[in-house]
């Protein structure tokens, strides 16, 4: 059986300058627009995209409904299944519109790769976000050990993504310039850093205690009076290791360089979770905590029209489409109240 083939792997390099160049697509959204589309030519047996037939984009959902997840061994969730196809759709759209293809492929054959109703009905309908209520952050925070600079940079990494609910992608490129203790917000600058959308904004810190705010404004005074960090210098180094004497590495200080993924973020948040004793969360769930402490706390519509562009959304209708759904037992909580008004 062929493992590689290419004319494919030429159609595959020129849709990825078309979504770099032409859509501007980010390198993370490319990968995973190519990583769909290789699971197709596999299940395929790598035959040439451009012999498209029908009967193809069917086998490929029957695979894709027979696989199961490699680490939970479970089916492939819905939400899963109607992510991969649409990015294959959207290249067949590509390919129909290419110079020597136009007379192989129409643009309905791309519609073969719909997901079916149910499939996306249950992929909107996955349930309720999971994320820390605003007393497991706080638990999380007191058990976390602040001594060493590490565990202060782990400690005030939880206060920060609580605090400004920064995407995790924008967070790793933040500076000491960048955060403004005096007046209380971080500026999320598109020139330095990875942000939804390049968008540039100041973030002002979200009103969840003075308590929180203030692990991360020690962190902060720490780094400069006492690491004695430049303002270049990032807000959240990377670990810097050592060699130890039995010959394995070991994490001695902090280093003046940033992080250059996001892993080492979501392994901090992860195990602060679970050495807490609580479920665990990823970066971005504190985005989730924050929208539904707005709709508590904001009373009149400009107050959640601010807390919603603070979140970076251009309108209140994405804070609420994307974050705002209620779990099933803040919605009985909120219908017994209605009911029992007088």
């Amino acid at each position: 059986m062929p493992k590689h083939n290419e004319k494919n792997e030429r159609l595959k390099y020129s849709y990825t300058r078309y979504l770099k160049h032409s859509r501007g697509k980010s390198d993370s959204t490319i990968d995973k627009a190519l990583a769909a589309i290789d699971r197709y030519q596999e299940a395929i047996n790598y035959r040439n995209f451009g012999s498209f037939k029908p009967d193809w984009a069917i086998e490929f959902k029957d695979c894709l409904e027979a696989e199961h997840n490699k680490r939970t061994k479970k089916p492939l969730a819905a939400g899963t299944i109607v992510a991969i196809l649409k990015e294959v759709k959207a290249f067949h759209k590509w390919l129909a519109d290419q110079e020597g293809y136009r007379s192989k492929i129409r643009y309905s054959d791309a519609d073969y790769f719909n997901p079916s109703n149910r499939q996306v009905q249950i992929a909107k309908d996955a349930g309720p976000k999971k994320y820390p209520s605003p007393e497991e952050i706080r638990h999380v925070l007191k058990s976390m050990p602040a001594n060493s600079p590490i565990e202060k940079r782990n400690r005030a990494l939880i206060a920060f993504l609580y605090t400004t609910g920064m995407r995790v992608g924008a967070l790793v490129g933040v500076k000491l310039k960048h955060v403004n203790l005096v007046d209380g917000y971080v500026h999320q600058d598109a020139r330095e850093m990875h942000t939804k959308f390049s968008k540039s904004m100041v973030i002002n810190f979200f009103p969840v205690g003075n308590d929180v705010i203030k692990i991360f404004e020690d962190y902060v005074i720490y780094l400069r009076e006492v690491l004695l960090f430049c303002p270049e210098d990032p807000l959240f180094p990377k670990t810097n290791m050592l060699n130890a004497p039995d010959g394995s590495l070991k994490p001695s200080n902090l280093k003046r360089e940033h992080w250059s993924g996001t892993g080492p973020v979501r392994n901090i948040v992860t195990e602060a979770f679970i050495g807490a004793g609580l479920p665990k969360y990823g970066p971005h769930s504190f985005r989730d905590t924050l929208s539904q402490l707005g709709q508590k706390m904001c009373k009149e519509v400009e107050e959640f029209n601010a807390w919603s562009q603070n979140s970076s959304h251009d309108d209140v209708l994405t804070t609420l489409r994307n974050y705002g759904k209620l779990s099933a037992e803040r919605r009985s909580q909120l219908m017994k109240g209605l009911r029992s008004a007088p």
